[in-house]
């Protein structure tokens, strides 16, 4: 069974292999491949990325018209199920292409593209996403990883997750001597990275704060006291040595629908700090803590996870974590049944 996977993201080429930043660009096609006869369509992108995606048949256009003009031509030689990850403006011409010639497709509503067109493009942010999301939702067969995205309409849920068993084995307890917290993430507006940044100006607070991040931009907007950066590709995991060198997790984001880093500081019995902008994330977490988006509300926080850490430890141990192998064979059973 043939399976073509469209999405935004990008992908850089390199000596006949293929790169991306996004870690379910590279884990979707080579699970399901697995499955399926995986084809995968791609933005290009002239800057390298980290993470290699190991799928033979990925396919990169250079540009809107290069889609628009290449596509059609693929899918009338094919006879495939098709998913488009994530609503963009991409994703919506893949959409119209599709039902164009009949073909039925997924759409995989992985973030709530409100909240993002909003925190991207401000008042009339929303406004375009509603317009994408009445076409590119008509006749798009709907998954996604939280009910509100599918705003009323049906549709199956799936918890992403990119937790292999090598997360729940060796967990180490941290040193308290003082706060330790960890930022794992992209270095964009909309993860509330700087915003935090500006919160930290405000107070001399006796903490340290690292960062982790895949990117290589805007690494220079960041210089301040007690403050670290590290570059790091995801590889084999190996990103869990950070989780296990700091006491509390922070996730600063105004906008998320399931993400990823929550469920792996939590796989380590780490602490984590939100923000309100996205308390809906916690459903039945237990360890995660909510804060207002100011210097005394994160303050009391802190000092309160690092006055009760063997309290919330016992009650980490208590969740029950998606895991990477659930979440594709979830896909792959609704991608099947058509």
């Amino acid at each position: 069974m043939n399976l073509c996977i469209i999405t935004n993201e990008s992908v850089f080429k390199k000596d006949q292999k293929y790169f991306c930043d996004n870690l379910d660009l590279k884990s979707i096609p080579e699970e399901l491949s697995k499955h399926f006869e995986v084809s995968v369509y791609a933005r290009h992108s002239k800057q390298d990325r980290n993470n290699e995606i190991n799928t033979q048949n990925i396919n990169i256009f250079r540009s809107l018209f290069s889609f628009i003009f290449e596509f059609p031509k693929k899918i009338k030689k094919q006879n495939s199920h098709y998913l488009l990850i994530s609503l963009t403006p991409i994703t919506l011409i893949a959409s119209l292409i599709l039902s164009l010639y009949r073909k039925k497709y997924f759409l995989y509503l992985r973030s709530d593209g409100f909240k993002e067109y909003k925190s991207i493009l401000g008042f009339y942010g929303p406004f375009m996403y509603y317009l994408i999301f009445s076409i590119g939702t008509k006749f798009a067969k709907l998954i996604s990883c939280r009910d509100h995205l599918l705003r009323g309409k049906q549709g199956k849920i799936v918890s992403p997750s990119q937790l292999s068993e090598k997360w729940f084995l060796n967990r180490i307890n941290p040193e308290l001597n003082k706060p330790k917290l960890l930022y794992v993430g992209r270095l964009k507006i909309e993860k509330g990275i700087f915003s935090l940044l500006n919160l930290l100006k405000k107070d001399e607070l006796n903490i340290d704060l690292t960062i982790v991040t895949s990117e290589k931009n805007n690494k220079s907007k960041i210089l301040q006291k007690n403050i670290s950066i590290f570059s790091h590709q995801n590889i084999n995991d190996s990103i869990i040595k950070f989780y296990d060198t700091h006491n509390i997790f922070i996730l600063p984001s105004f906008t998320e629908a399931h993400p990823q880093v929550l469920d792996e500081a939590l796989a380590r019995f780490r602490p984590v700090i939100i923000f309100d902008d996205i308390k809906h994330v916690v459903r039945n977490r237990k360890g995660v803590f909510v804060s207002s988006r100011n210097i005394n509300s994160l303050k009391n926080k802190i000092k309160y996870i690092m006055e009760n850490y063997e309290n919330i430890q016992k009650d980490l141990r208590n969740n029950v974590l998606p895991t990477k192998k659930a979440f594709i064979n979830d896909l792959k059973d609704i991608i099947g049944k058509g």
